[in-house]
């Protein structure tokens, strides 16, 4: 093994936006490197400030009350006459915000307090006019109301304002898979291929039992009837079309993918085809997020479930055409009893013909929603976020004519205890090793056979649990598959040279053969020390461009 690279120091973690230019996109490629853009220190914590709303009750707002029923009416309005106290909060991450108490007052001792609305009074004191700049972490997301008291003792007044405040962080609602759009019948869309440079919208908020307000959905995208390659990009209608991609396709290719992303103000998404030529595009939905307490994330290391070739999970044995079989999640391998959702890496490998999975919660219908399309011979791994069913456990279908053997690994779960929120992100481009430049970091070149790249995303900041990511392969100079795991590191030991090299993963999060080009969603842990290994368990070298879309914050793990 050549020697390790950590991808960027802690201390140089820099943006470089790639920009695409549509012209030049060529087969599959993801989103190829274009103009870069002026380098600059990067936060992601900041990019995650486009979730974040500033909430204010001015001074005026104020209600004054005697705090002793014997004093003289006159005497207590002349009293410290302009106490009063302007409110003002901004979210500072998914569960936190920063509250600024602005009190004015004559020369007087006061006592402060701040109840959070979650059951958390703080005290405070102050002399006077004052900025009090108190912070809170709240343990649920969701809506609170601060009430802020002042009191004066000595001139026996007091005075109270009040702040209805909202958590940035949202949590998950699984929702049965469902169609929202299909171009190939005409499904909440015209009966057309979508045109080449141009975009699906599908409408989310405010569908069947989808509320109005959601910020993100899950959703499986599937691209079809190509004829000729390029990808496609899902972003939140209302915004700027990001430089990244999340599925690629070359002529012929069906290709599913999961997304995970934010959904614009009017409650859509928009699905861009960068292809030369029109596509048809499916979309099914398995769940979304809202800024309510529902079910938090929990990452976990890759645990396999199934693997029909040693009878894991499941019988022994390829899954016939046309079955179905079921595998219980719930209460086996770490994952707990009650969990709404499960987060899956589903593997088919050695089918006899071409045809889809389908994953869907057990004691439900099955969706029409396919979840990993092959052809025969093809080993194809997708992502998959499905409901559990109420017995704890999931099905899956092979919906092909003959047999085909799968394997399940499960990364994550969703859950009432879990305290996971998540933070959409506009998709951006934080690696690619294509570019000389490197998309956030100094890494270039391809990665060789059997070797890993280390990449930092929150060094050190342990409250962010987990991050969502579409990884792509590209220039892949032979076959293999691609391993996303925590790093055990952290970057002063990359920097001071003493890290040690991490065990080798064994779950795969894409497989590819030798010249394609392959994404996958990966919801990938960042350990104790916000690192992330990428993997190339393959024994050629290969490109690698990951695009990040959101991640996870934890208010009981703080830095």
């Amino acid at each position: 093994m050549r020697s390790r690279r950590l991808v960027v120091s802690a201390a140089a973690i820099v943006v470089a936006v790639v920009g695409f230019l549509p012209g030049t996109a060529l087969a599959a490629d993801p989103s190829a490197p274009g103009a870069h853009a002026v380098t600059k220190p990067f936060d992601l914590k900041k990019a995650g400030a486009s979730n974040f709303r500033t909430f204010t009750s001015g001074a005026d707002k104020s209600t004054r009350k005697v705090t002793s029923a014997a004093a003289r009416a006159d005497v207590v309005a002349a009293a410290n006459p302009d106490l009063k106290v302007a409110l003002s909060a901004t979210n500072t991450g998914a569960h936190s915000l920063q509250l600024w108490a602005e009190v004015t007052s004559a020369d007087a001792a006061l006592e402060v307090s701040v109840s959070w609305g979650d059951g958390k009074v703080e005290k405070l004191a102050a002399s006077g006019s004052a900025l009090l700049l108190p912070e809170h972490v709240y343990a649920e997301v969701g809506e609170y109301k601060i009430k802020v008291g002042v009191n004066d003792a000595a001139n026996k007044v007091y005075v109270e304002n009040e702040l209805e405040v909202v958590t940035s962080g949202s949590e998950f609602t699984p929702y049965e898979p469902t169609r929202l759009l299909d171009t190939r019948e005409g499904f909440r869309a015209p009966k057309a291929k979508v045109a080449p440079h141009t975009s699906a919208r599908v409408k989310v908020g405010g569908y069947g039992t989808i509320p109005a307000g959601v910020q993100a959905v899950v959703l499986n995208v599937t691209v079809t009837n190509t004829t000729s390659g390029g990808h496609i990009t899902a972003y939140d209608t209302g915004n700027r079309r990001p430089n990244s991609s999340n599925i690629n396709f070359e002529p012929g290719q069906t290709v599913p993918n999961l997304v995970v992303v934010p959904v614009g103000n009017d409650g859509s998404v928009d699905l861009y085809n960068g292809g030369w030529e029109s596509v048809d595009l499916i979309a099914d939905i398995t769940g979304y997020f809202t800024q309510t307490a529902a079910n938090g994330y929990t990452p976990m290391a890759p645990a396999r479930f199934v693997d029909t070739r040693e009878g894991l999970g499941t019988n022994k044995g390829q899954v016939p055409g046309q079955t179905s079989f079921g595998t219980q999640i719930a209460g086996l391998r770490g994952v707990p009893q009650g969990v709404k959702a499960v987060a899956l890496n589903v593997t088919v490998t050695g089918p006899k013909e071409a045809g889809h999975l389908i994953v869907y919660p057990s004691g439900g219908k099955i969706p029409l929603a396919s979840n990993v399309n092959f052809t025969a011979g093809q080993t194809v791994a997708n992502s998959v976020i499905v409901p559990v069913g109420p017995d704890g456990s999931i099905n899956i279908r092979n919906n092909a004519w003959a047999g085909a053997d799968v394997v399940v690994d499960v990364v994550g779960y969703y859950s009432p205890a879990g305290q996971g929120a998540f933070m959409p992100l506009s998709p951006m481009r934080w690696l690619d090793t294509r570019d000389p430049e490197g998309a956030i970091s100094g890494a270039y070149g391809p990665i060789a056979g059997r070797d890993y790249l280390a990449v930092p995303f929150f060094p050190e900041d342990g409250a962010v649990t987990a991050y969502v990511l579409n990884t792509t392969v590209t220039n892949t100079a032979g076959g293999g598959f691609l391993s996303v795991a925590p790093d055990p590191n952290s970057v002063e030991q990359y920097e001071k040279g003493t890290a040690v090299t991490p065990a080798r993963p064994s779950a795969s999060t894409l497989n590819w053969t030798k010249g394609k080009t392959v994404p996958n969603l990966v919801q990938a842990s960042g350990g104790q020390h916000g690192i992330v290994d990428f993997w190339n368990q393959g024994w050629e070298k290969t490109d690698l461009v990951v695009d990040i879309s959101g991640y996870y914050e934890n208010p009981l793990i703080r830095p």
